[in-house]
């Protein structure tokens, strides 16, 4: 098992997640996080520190193209591991419908 980054991160960008993570398994894109499957150690912390939900197990059921999409941007961001405040529109854009189709970038974020 592993956790995966889903749609409602895309422009909430919260980073509390990164700022628990004992492995720096998390990498930024532009507006988004993903977390890198053989990195994660499964430990669940970062679960309930993300504020928009959208940390997950893989073993919910429809998670694979989220597994798949995590493990395919892991290794084209730069990783992070400090926390950076959340873009400013984060709370209008939390629970936002269809954020991957209209908002996704492929981009690379900052990263450390």
């Amino acid at each position: 098992m592993t956790y995966v980054v889903t749609d409602n991160c895309i422009r909430c960008k919260y980073m509390d997640c990164v700022e628990v993570c004992p492995v720096d398994c998390f990498y930024e894109g532009e507006n988004m996080l993903v977390i890198h499957p053989d990195e994660c150690i499964d430990c669940g912390v970062c679960e309930p520190e993300c504020p928009a939900e959208a940390i997950k197990p893989d073993t919910e059921p429809g998670l694979d193209s989220w597994l798949q999409l995590n493990s395919e941007y892991a290794e084209k961001w730069p990783n992070i591991s400090a926390k950076r405040d959340a873009p400013a529109d984060a709370k209008e854009m939390d629970g936002v419908e269809g954020k991957f189709e209209k908002f996704f970038s492929p981009a690379p974020g900052e990263g450390d």
